[in-house]
């Protein structure tokens, strides 16, 4: 992914196999931002336990443990960059997060070709709300209407106003250079609009459109971004030669 190098119908067209993890880790300052939009519902968020059932990195749950009173952190798969002391529980959410215990909120990125099936676990899990952060398009297609939509829409859109730069397989700030980009030099942006989804346990299903004003210089902290070490980028972007 080199950037704006590419349209934005093409990247909203953004496919993975039916079999991906869908490894695009998720800017800290984006959760934060949905966390002041949860508060301002007047949600006691430092009462709350939380569960980030596709946690990648942990990038999520970081800002996730800033403010609640917990947060259990679990994926399909360890990744060997993970960000935080602790280690995330194996869960296949899809196939057995409905025998594990209530949370709470239930916060995540999906996969996106999976995101109708986590949604639907994780409104079966949640006590108080589900917040999904998903690409613009989640919201289009004939089949997850009949699936999810037109039974439990969510009660909230919340639009980013400004891009949420994410890449494949690494965590780059916002205009930085991309060390992994196929071309040297590549600042960090992105062509892919991205919104949260959120369904409250006791709402009406009435969906609601918010807009999330420019905020990330605002919310990102020093910490956030990982700092790595020289590599040179593969075919395709991806990690080569990291020492």
């Amino acid at each position: 992914m080199n950037g704006q190098n590419r349209s934005p119908a093409v990247m909203q067209q953004r496919t993975e196999a039916m079999d991906s993890l869908d490894d695009f880790p998720t800017p800290p300052w984006a959760t934060r931002a949905l966390l002041e939009f949860l508060a301002s519902l007047g949600l006691p968020l430092a009462e709350l336990e939380g569960w980030e059932p596709c946690c990648n990195r942990g990038y999520m749950v970081m800002p996730l443990r800033e403010q609640l009173a917990s947060v259990r952190a679990s994926d399909v798969m360890r990744y060997p960059d993970w960000s935080l002391a602790d280690e995330p529980e194996l869960i296949d959410f899809v196939t057995t997060g409905h025998t594990e215990p209530m949370v709470d909120l239930v916060v995540g990125n999906p996969p996106f070709n999976l995101g109708d099936d986590f949604i639907l676990v994780a409104l079966g899990r949640a006590r108080v709300a589900v917040a999904m952060f998903v690409r613009c398009a989640f919201i289009e297609g004939e089949n997850r209407y009949h699936s999810l939509y037109s039974k439990r829409p969510p009660d909230f859109e919340l639009h980013f106003v400004e891009r949420v730069v994410i890449l494949r397989g690494r965590l780059v700030q916002a205009g930085k250079v991309d060390p992994f980009a196929e071309k040297p030099g590549t600042k960090a942006s992105t062509a892919t609009a991205y919104t949260w989804l959120v369904w409250l346990k006791d709402g009406d299903g009435d969906t609601r459109a918010r807009w999330i004003a420019p905020c990330r210089r605002r919310l990102e902290r020093a910490g956030d971004y990982p700092v790595y070490p020289t590599a040179v980028a593969a075919p395709g972007g991806m990690f080569e030669g990291l020492a």
